[in-house]
């Protein structure tokens, strides 16, 4: 169904799936075993079978069924559902409201699924009780003792994964061929099931004593300017799914013509793979590192201190806009927490009614009420407004149909209506006072699910966006840098430019500095990229070295032949994994 996502598909693939699949098939099912073969003669009534037979099939199906909805929704995530995921925490009313959208565009799933369904009923053999005899031996009820605890046994074996020390985690479907096809690995019952009862998102680790841990890495980041701070107006517009597969392409003519005026970096990369990483990392520098968001995590209430809370220190007016229905993944939580003065979503919206249907308002009129907000906020503001209309089913007005080119994949036609209401704002603000005293920073939150080159499908292509900054004010700030830029990095990178002194936890780098790292996650694998090199790291070891630059579908692993550079970046990495779990677990994201 998604052979375009992976590599080639191989044994090594197959076997890793075989083993995860067993391990969900017993751990879904050790109930019924125990229930079938526990010594006595009570088992074999005919009602009691009955309720085991409706019982497994409809406990099976409900895990079959996530099987099924990950065969559209790993194209959004590029990962496995978790619990956290499947259960869409944050995005209950939305995802009700795209439950039509989505059973009308992919309805061959649903048949799929329909048809495994009847299939799977009528496999399940019936038990034929009239042929148990009713007189059993002590000798038969220890043969039942024996069959009993050995299945008992092997089934706990198979759910362990073997007969190792710890059994088989997430994480270890990288050791099962090539790490684009770890997908293909796992299976969504295994992940629910794995993240099923986890409290904790993320473990402790100990690499390093403290000395050591500082002085290999710190994300303590200290400004101390010798300039006057500069009080501009600070804008961020966030970008739904305008990954790098999507700009420059025809789609966006404004942001490509914006990209020329800007401080653009061409090697910009998201922090995580969904919408619901990407605000914490931008707007406070935590990078999603475990397998739920920050958001959504058991974190979600740490202290942060991030842009919102220094700028209103520096006299700010602070706001957040996201035109979809309030508590949509939890942003209005995270904008409390965070110390946004105001949360603007669908609820305070006014103007022309343009619902689209299923997430919000459309980016068209909610960027022209967010442009007449920001005229009417006390000066100097702090504001960050994130699109939606880019998201799937990709609705655009009615009045725009066919105005658009369609592009070449779903999403793109919708890209280019957004990148249109961009216009219509940039031109909106223009006429502002305000406009040429304000500095604007574009970044898109994530990937679209899919581009149509080879390169997108990388694990370098599918984290790669546009970030970009943009003083209508300071001709200077303008040009193209070949930094490697994350996420993370914007919100030292705001404060650097404004002068402004501070201490503050980041994870991430000003644009000022000389290093040249960025730090992903996905699903067990630490992504680290350094100059021109790419690292991946996953199970407690290094699995790949690429050139990513100039190995840009990342054939060539170096990993045995360039052990060095290998050693140096492991270093690095653990200290920084380190670093960032001790903070999060231990509340210490604010000094």
């Amino acid at each position: 169904m998604n052979l375009k996502l992976f590599e080639a598909f191989t044994f090594q693939n197959f076997l890793g799936g075989v083993l995860f699949d067993f391990a969900a098939i017993a751990y879904i099912n050790i109930i019924f075993m125990i229930a079938h073969l526990i010594p006595g003669k009570f088992k074999y009534k005919p009602r009691y079978q009955n309720i085991l037979k409706i019982s497994f099939y409809l406990v099976n199906l409900v895990f079959i069924a996530t099987n099924f909805i990950d065969i559209i929704y790993y194209r959004f995530t590029g990962r496995r559902s978790t619990f956290g995921m499947i259960t869409a925490k944050g995005m209950e009313q939305e995802a009700i409201g795209l439950i039509p959208s989505f059973l009308r565009d992919f309805w061959y799933i649903l048949l799929l699924f329909l048809i495994v369904s009847i299939l799977l009923w009528k496999l399940i053999p019936n038990l034929k009780t009239h042929l148990i005899h009713e007189k059993s031996t002590k000798k038969d009820y220890y043969k039942q003792v024996a069959y009993f605890v050995i299945s008992l046994i092997l089934i706990l074996i198979i759910g362990r994964g073997g007969l190792q020390k710890k059994p088989i985690k997430i994480v270890d479907a990288a050791k099962y061929g090539a790490l684009n096809n770890t997908g293909l690995v796992l299976n969504t019952p295994f992940c629910i099931l794995k993240t099923l009862f986890k409290k904790e998102d993320i473990d402790k680790t100990k690499y390093f004593d403290e000395k050591e841990l500082v002085s290999i890495y710190n994300p303590v980041i200290s400004l101390k300017p010798d300039q006057p701070t500069i009080k501009k107006n600070v804008v961020i517009l966030i970008l739904e799914s305008f990954g790098n597969e999507n700009i420059r392409r025809g789609q966006t003519p404004f942001l490509d013509s914006l990209i020329t005026k800007s401080y653009y970096f061409k090697n910009g990369f998201a922090n995580g793979k969904v919408s619901i990483d990407a605000v914490p990392s931008i707007l406070s520098s935590i990078p999603s590192l475990m397998n739920n968001s920050f958001i959504s995590s058991s974190y979600s209430l740490n202290k942060i201190n991030g842009l919102p809370k220094i700028l209103k220190k520096e006299g700010y007016n602070t706001s957040f806009f996201h035109g979809a229905f309030n508590g949509s993944q939890n942003f209005d939580q995270y904008a409390e927490v965070a110390g946004f003065d105001q949360y603007y979503g669908k609820d305070q919206y006014t103007g022309e009614d343009v619902f689209d249907g299923k997430w919000g308002i459309f980016d068209e009129e909610f960027l022209q009420f967010y442009a007449s907000k920001l005229t009417s906020f006390k000066k100097p503001f702090f504001s960050s407004l994130f699109t939606i209309s880019s998201h799937h089913p990709y609705t655009i007005p009615e009045k725009y149909k066919g105005k658009f080119p369609k592009g070449t994949t779903d999403i793109q036609e919708s890209i280019a209506y957004t990148d249109f209401a961009l216009r219509k704002f940039f031109n909106a603000a223009k006429k502002e006072s305000w406009y040429k005293n304000t500095l604007f920073v574009i970044s898109a939150d994530h990937t679209s699910s899919a581009g149509d080159k080879d390169i997108d499908k990388t694990n370098i292509g599918k984290f790669h966006i546009p970030i970009l900054f943009f003083d209508p004010s300071n001709p200077e700030l303008t040009g193209v840098s070949d930094k490697n830029f994350q996420q993370i990095d914007i919100m030292p990178s705001i404060l650097d430019y404004l002068n402004i002194k501070t201490d503050m936890v980041s994870f991430g780098k000003s644009y000022k500095s000389k290093e040249n790292f960025v730090v992903y996650y996905l699903q067990g694998t630490y992504h680290f990229i350094k100059d021109d090199y790419y690292l991946a790291f996953a199970n407690n070891q290094t699995i790949g070295l690429y050139k990513w630059k100039e190995d840009v579908l990342l054939k060539n692993n170096l990993m045995l032949q360039n052990k060095p550079k290998v050693k140096e970046y492991e270093k690095f990495l653990k200290a920084y994994i380190q670093s960032f779990n001790e903070r999060v677990i231990n509340n210490k994201l604010a000094i």
